[in-house]
């Protein structure tokens, strides 16, 4: 409101307008990638209200594994409550409508941006005059508002929990620069309230607390660390959060596992999975940081999966990596060089490298190689230099080269932006969309697969079953040569199988599941009613009674209780005329389901073929008694 320029007065309005419409295009998205953690599939937030204190208790996984230990799979565990909180609401007030949820993440993005440049606009008034301040902060959240980079994060209804935590991080930031300014102390008790909830959120706003001292240094001449004492709410308010956080979890942050979906530092050398060297690891580590840098300035192309091995193994002999070393010197001698200056360019450089530490796998392993939501919040340091650099090399020439050229990036983003934004339709279009970038990705590799097979056996899809199975299959296969040790894959590739009956096959993928894990009980469930299946096939349609009563029998060596197995066994031995064995599997069949008419007409006929027709007749009648239309239904006439 202190600017005379009208464009300028509006800029509020203008962000949350920008940053609402580029993703209009989502709100009759579905729900896609990890929403069914924290939203569809997950105990606690189907409860709605009801399951806030569980979400508040345990392992943010936790709801959706339902199982101690399984939260626990990428090292150090996760804690945010609250943005599954906000779902849980959601789910009571809305009955868990992707509509509203997308409607609330594209609005709280919009006002994220006006955040954001009040922010900056609160940030910069000391060192400049108010228009070139709201100029530059108008540019910077513009910028941030249009980013490609954003879509994952806004697009995703999971994505909530960086928007969340970048609010409650700038808001924290925004209440102690004006408890600075106005000298009300009062306010720090509301900055560190905002910082407790973007904590809350997720664990990366932890890094404002260097962000925020280090802020009043570069724009605030008064500054001085003893006064800086005066932030002592938002250490106060960490180390609260740190306490429940390790109440509920743990204090371990736990040892990386030897999984590389769940640590992408480890390899395969010769049959078993070793941690990378130290020279692999770094290396790594620094061409991912190249990346990083690129796609701020150059988002293309875009994917939501960075798994192993879309990021393959690098050491330090690679050219590639010592060009991140010298940019990320680079970057820290700005940082060092500017600090007494006290130069906007070296402290967006310090944001950057500040917010980006904690998720970049230096400080501890995150769990993936790298990802486009980590960098939501390092992007704020790059928009606002941009727009700053802007500002600096072309206002003085002209303020509509300068509006130009700022409207030209808005607009190339923005477009690209709206055009990703589809991609995150649902699972389906998002996978089989990045697939084609991230091919060497064993998990994506692996969830298209599956997807695949979950669209393939639906009834709509039924004239192209066979070709969308035997493209999982091509999908699953690319992931095995990935990764040798993944379970899932084997598992799915045998369903593929199996829906194809090609039973052999499928059988083969199972067993190889249970070999990588003899616990594995999804493959263990999935070989027997395959076994049951084979046996049912050959029976039926190949008239091969000793092959079907082999699978039969293996069937129910993994689950004797079967009922269809045993059935199926019955009816085998009758056919085969073998009579004794027929009557111990239909009754051992009728056990596990008394009431089955049918079966009692089965047992009834193998008695007469037995030569007994008085227990013959019996089970007739107790056939009849059970549901007297049975036999008709059966096409039996007595």
């Amino acid at each position: 409101g202190d600017t005379g320029s009208p464009l300028l007065r509006y800029a509020p309005w203008l962000v949350v307008a920008l940053g609402f419409a580029l993703y209009v295009n989502t709100l009759f998205h579905d729900y896609a990638l990890d929403d069914a953690i924290v939203i569809t599939e997950n105990m606690f937030t189907q409860q709605g209200i009801s399951g806030i204190s569980g979400l508040a208790r345990y392992d943010t996984f936790y709801g959706f594994f339902k199982e101690e230990g399984k939260a626990n799979l990428v090292a150090g565990g996760r804690y945010r409550p609250l943005t599954p909180i906000t779902f849980a609401i959601e789910q009571s007030l809305f009955g868990g409508s992707p509509f509203m949820s997308h409607l609330i993440n594209a609005l709280l993005y919009g006002a994220l941006c006006a955040l954001l440049f009040f922010t900056m606009r609160l940030l910069l008034r000391e060192r400049m005059d108010p228009d070139t301040a709201a100029w530059i902060a108008l540019a910077a959240a513009g910028l941030f508002a249009a980013h490609p980079l954003h879509t994952e994060v806004v697009a995703n209804i999971k994505g909530r929990d960086e928007i969340l935590s970048l609010f409650g991080s700038l808001g924290a930031w925004w209440l102690v620069l004006r408890a600075w300014d106005t000298k009300r102390p009062a306010l720090y008790a509301g900055a560190a309230a905002s910082l407790f909830l973007a904590l809350l959120s997720k664990e990366n706003a932890i890094t404002f607390l260097a962000v925020i001292p280090v802020s009043l240094w570069f724009f605030r001449k008064s500054w001085t660390p003893a006064k800086g004492i005066a932030l002592w709410p938002l250490a106060l308010a960490t180390i609260g959060f740190l306490f429940i956080r390790g109440s509920v979890i743990g204090w371990s942050t736990g040892q990386p596992p030897l999984e590389m979906l769940n640590n992408p530092f480890v390899k395969l050398v010769g049959n078993q999975y070793v941690y990378f060297s130290g020279a692999e690891r770094w290396g790594t580590i620094l061409f991912t940081l190249l990346l990083y840098l690129k796609l701020l300035v150059w988002p293309v192309p875009l994917t939501h999966d960075y798994y192993p091995r879309h990021i393959a193994i690098h050491d330090l002999s690679d050219p590639l990596v010592w060009l991140s070393i010298l940019l990320h010197v680079g970057l820290v001698i700005l940082i060092i060089r500017g600090w007494r200056s006290r130069s906007l360019t070296a402290f967006a450089a310090f944001f950057y490298l500040a917010t980006l530490s904690i998720v970049s796998n230096i400080v501890f392993p995150v769990g993936t190689n790298m990802s486009e939501r980590f960098l939501f919040m390092p992007s704020v340091g790059f928009a606002l230099w941009l727009g700053w650099l802007i500002h600096k090399r072309l206002q003085a020439r002209s303020a509509a080269l300068s509006w130009g050229v700022l409207a030209v990036v808005v607009l190339l983003w923005g477009a690209q932006t709206i055009a990703r934004n589809p991609v995150w339709k649902d699972n389906y279009t998002l996978f089989t969309t990045d697939v084609q970038t991230s091919v060497n990705s064993a998990k994506l590799q692996n969830a298209t697969g599956g997807e695949l097979i979950a669209q393939a056996i639906l009834p709509a899809n039924e004239a192209r079953r066979e070709a969308m199975i035997r493209e999982a299959i091509t999908h699953l296969t690319r992931a095995m040569e990935i990764h040798p040790g993944y379970k899932n894959a084997c598992l799915l590739l045998g369903n593929a199988y199996n829906y194809l009956k090609e039973y052999p096959v499928s059988i083969q993928w199972y067993q190889q599941a249970l070999s990588l894990d003899p616990g594995y009980r999804e493959a263990t469930n999935n070989l027997q009613i395959t076994y049951r299946e084979a046996g049912r096939y050959m029976g039926e349609v190949k008239n091969d009674l000793p092959a079907s009563i082999d699978y039969l029998q293996k069937a129910l060596a993994l689950d004797p209780n079967d009922f269809e197995s045993n059935r199926l066994m019955g009816i085998a031995y009758g056919i085969g005329r073998q009579s004794e064995e027929a009557i111990r599997y239909f009754t051992r069949a009728l056990e596990i389901k008394p009431d089955n008419a049918e079966l009692m007409v089965y047992l009834g006929n193998t008695w007469f073929n037995a030569g007994d027709p008085v227990k013959g007749q019996e089970w007739h009648d107790r056939a009849r008694k059970q549901d007297p239309q049975v036999f008709e239904r059966l096409g039996i006439k007595k």
